[in-house]
């Protein structure tokens, strides 16, 4: 049974280009059994990084080093690194040696909220609307899951629901390195309307949060 769950999130983390699964991710339930208990949040926002060809990764003209090591692992591969003190989460999306991956940009809460604001000390939109926050809030705060697989671990991603978004806006990157060629590609996606959205202006947000039927 674990080796076809192992295959499973392989198949969904492989077959597409990382941008398409990037935003194939939107709307899918990111879930993490913590020391303190379960917390889970839908995801709202994600970034496509596209390994050696995309001068803002960390794999860019094939750089590979021990702390990369993870993203050229097989599909569905954690890859979590640590960026001014914070935690970031990715998922490799490509085969093996093929260090391409998504970064977990933003989530909007919705089970173990209490949690998570005790491990933040923050309520809101603020919880949880950027990668760093996100972790956080999830209360992951060092690298002990590299290398391990997405739902053969303690982070794990609901991948046969998903709430659909009514709108999935592609935008250039934030915080990367803008000197280089790949610095304004459209490889962020988010859900239009969203809160949780990092950088979300009040104005925009949306009754529904974005999403149908709901």
């Amino acid at each position: 049974m674990l080796n076809q769950q192992i295959e499973f999130v392989r198949a969904f983390f492989d077959h597409q280009p990382t941008e398409k699964i990037a935003e194939n991710c939107l709307g899918r339930k990111l879930i993490y059994d913590g020391p303190h208990g379960t917390v889970a949040a839908y995801i709202v926002e994600a970034e496509a990084y596209l390994g050696q060809n995309d001068s803002t990764a960390h794999a860019y003209h094939g750089r590979r080093t021990a702390s990369n090591e993870p993203l050229y692992g097989e599909p569905g591969t954690v890859y979590i690194y640590s960026i001014h003190g914070r935690y970031l989460f990715d998922v490799v999306t490509q085969p093996k040696d093929v260090p391409q991956g998504i970064l977990i940009r933003a989530g909007q809460p919705c089970d173990g909220i209490a949690i998570m604001e005790q491990n933040r000390n923050k309520h809101g939109v603020n919880l949880t609307n950027g990668p760093g926050k996100l972790m956080e809030a999830f209360g992951i705060h060092d690298m002990k899951m590299n290398q391990q697989y997405v739902n053969d671990c303690p982070i794990r991603m609901d991948l046969n629901h998903r709430l659909m978004p009514e709108r999935v806006v592609a935008s250039s990157r934030i915080g990367v390195n803008q000197s280089g060629p790949s610095a304004n590609s459209p490889l962020r996606f988010y859900v239009a309307g969203n809160p949780y959205v990092s950088g979300m202006l009040k104005r925009d947000r949306l009754k529904n949060n974005g999403w149908k039927n709901n």
